[in-house]
């Protein structure tokens, strides 16, 4: 009896080990969370990789390639720190003194719902500031255990950003050095890196510009349209900050925007709340425009197809899922299309 066997060549073997090799760190990365330091990484990898050739054209020499690369990492990891801390300052100077808040702000928003809303939801509402002030500190204390996890999950997170921006850097500079021999597992390793960073790229800074897009409109929408008819709304500058941090979200990121501002302006009156979700509508419509201009284009993809693979990652790992559903799925359909499979 004839007996043969036939064996892949080693090229292929590599490639697929690779492939199984990448998609295993991704997982484990969204799984163990680390998801925070592997974007952070990549965003860094990402800006000093887009800024490094403006300058490389002026400096020559490989030593001098290096230094251009080291300043200008650690110029984009400072500025990006600086950039979470601002931003955590703002949010805090925005909120202010909590009894302030509670008198000025989320009473006033307490007493507009009262008059608006059905008597049987109205009934659980609290009387006065100091109902509010004991709910809420009954709620912590029921809850202190979450609250106290949650806290070093913010730190823990906060530590991991830090990290990944400095590895972004460390591996940016080490792109920036003479090229050297590799073996074969880890070069279609670095092939693998390199279209994720690719894909990241796609994703993120088209996702940015729509973001930022939005954000414009409900700014001027806020701080524009309703002035002119005498309405202020509460906590509109931070509503502006929450529209382009979760607009960097596909899809669903508009719609927690839109929901955040409509939830605010039903506590001025029924009308504002219809307005602003008429208006908001429209500029949700004109994201599935940029969606399918900007991002489809960038990875010939349809917004249904984010949304189908957000809901599966949501439903595998949660939030993290969500978020890291958008590059991962656009690195997948680059190495398939590189396979000339789709």
């Amino acid at each position: 009896m004839d007996i043969s066997f036939t064996t892949r060549e080693p090229s292929s073997v590599i490639r697929y080990a690779s492939y199984l090799l990448a998609a295993a760190a991704l997982l484990v990365a969204v799984d163990v969370h680390l998801l925070s330091a592997l974007l952070s990484g990549l965003l860094v990898y990402e800006l000093v990789q887009a800024m490094t050739p403006l300058l490389g054209r002026r400096i020559s020499g490989d030593r001098a390639r290096l230094v251009v690369v080291a300043v200008l990492g650690a110029i984009v990891v400072g500025l990006l720190i600086l950039l979470i801390l601002g931003a955590i300052g703002f949010l805090r100077s925005e909120i202010g003194n909590p009894e302030l808040l509670w008198q000025q702000q989320l009473m006033p928003l307490v007493e507009k719902a009262r008059q608006q809303l059905p008597g049987a939801l109205v009934d659980h509402l609290p009387d006065s500031v100091d109902d509010l002030r004991v709910g809420a500190i009954e709620l912590a204390r029921k809850h202190a255990g979450t609250l106290q996890l949650a806290g070093k999950g913010a730190v823990r997170l906060f530590v991991h950003i830090i990290i990944g921006l400095v590895l972004g850097a460390i591996v940016a500079l080490s792109r920036a050095r003479p090229a050297h021999q590799v073996g074969p597992l880890a070069a279609a390793l670095g092939q693998r890196c390199q279209r994720l960073a690719e894909a990241f790229h796609n994703i993120v800074f088209a996702q940015v510009k729509i973001s930022l897009i939005n954000t414009a409109f409900t700014a001027i929408f806020l701080f524009g349209a309703l002035p002119l008819f005498g309405i202020h709304l509460p906590l509109a500058k931070t509503l502006v900050v929450l529209t382009f941090i979760v607009g960097l979200l596909p899809v669903v990121g508009n719609l927690l925007s839109n929901t955040a501002v409509t939830i605010v302006a039903l506590s001025v009156s029924l009308g504002v709340a219809i307005a602003a979700l008429g208006f908001l509508i429209v500029i949700h419509k004109l994201e599935y425009f940029l969606n399918a201009r900007i991002v489809g284009i960038q990875i010939n993809a349809r917004a249904w197809e984010l949304l189908i693979a957000m809901l599966l990652m949501e439903a595998a790992f949660g939030l993290p899922g969500v978020i890291a559903a958008p590059i991962y799925y656009a690195y997948l359909k680059s190495e398939l299309e590189a396979e000339k499979l789709i």
